[in-house]
């Protein structure tokens, strides 16, 4: 129904993948904080896929407009709970074992919580579509899509510091860390697919997610991939190569008259 959407939500699995990281063995602080956070992160991580792909899933589906609001409700719902639910982890985690380590934590908590903040946004906004209208439904869709942009300022320089060099190492190695889908082969080493911008086909698959943000091919940053407020924007990029949602809307009335 909303291939447009499809692609643009396909960024919200980049954060999820790339705090799995990638690298050797570390120092026994950061493995010690890594594993900290990661036992709390796993299912949350895991929440945050599935919720991508419950969202794309629907809007490539021909079901009505009411039916795929109900997804999109649950699934934003399931996001902005996932996201507190990493700001948490990261609190419980402590200050990481680096320079300015308590600013960092500080910093990528209020960034996590802030996301967390605008999905619950986009549940409200979802339950307000009017699903009676295919247009108006279509349009409101595209409204969503223009949300996503927004979503870019929000990830930051803290979270891309959470994730690079020797934290990302380490996270690497925890089981919590390792999402089914992750590009972190299994020598911890990121296989550099899906990367910003990159060709997909909108599934909201973590093996190839188009435009979903670097989730990999970072070179010494851990694997940490875009963290740092681009991903909403080049995903909105790629979302206006899938045509419009409203016009599609439009299609279908003139082929129904």
């Amino acid at each position: 129904m909303n291939r447009k959407l499809a692609m643009a939500m396909a960024g919200c699995t980049a954060l999820a993948l790339t705090l799995t990281g990638c690298g050797d063995d570390t120092a026994e602080r950061t493995e010690e904080w890594a594993a900290e956070f990661c036992d709390a992160a796993g299912g949350r991580l895991q929440q945050i896929q599935a919720a991508n792909t419950a969202l794309a899933e629907a809007s490539e589906s021909d079901e009505e407009p009411a039916v795929v609001q109900e997804v999109y409700s649950e699934s934003y719902g399931q996001l902005s709970e996932a996201y507190a639910g990493l700001a948490e982890a990261v609190e419980s985690a402590g200050d990481p074992p680096v320079d300015d380590g308590e600013q960092l934590r500080e910093d990528a908590v209020a960034e996590l919580n802030a996301l967390s903040e605008s999905y619950d946004g986009l549940r409200q906004a979802s339950d307000e579509l009017d699903t009676a209208d295919r247009a108006a439904f279509a349009e409101g869709l595209r409204e969503m899509v223009g949300q996503l942009e927004e979503f870019g300022q929000i990830g930051g320089d803290a979270l891309t510091r959470l994730q690079s060099g020797e934290l990302g190492e380490a996270m690497a190695e925890q089981e919590g860390c390792r999402v089914p889908g992750s590009p972190v082969d299994g020598d911890g080493d990121p296989d550099g697919v899906g990367s910003q911008g990159g060709e997909g086909d909108g599934s909201g698959n973590a093996e190839n997610p188009e435009g979903s943000g670097d989730s990999g091919d970072s070179g010494d940053s851990g694997g940490s991939g875009d963290t740092d407020g681009s991903e909403g924007s080049e995903d909105a990029d790629a979302a206006e190569e899938a045509g419009d949602p409203a016009e599609d809307a439009a299609d279908e009335e003139e082929t129904e008259g």
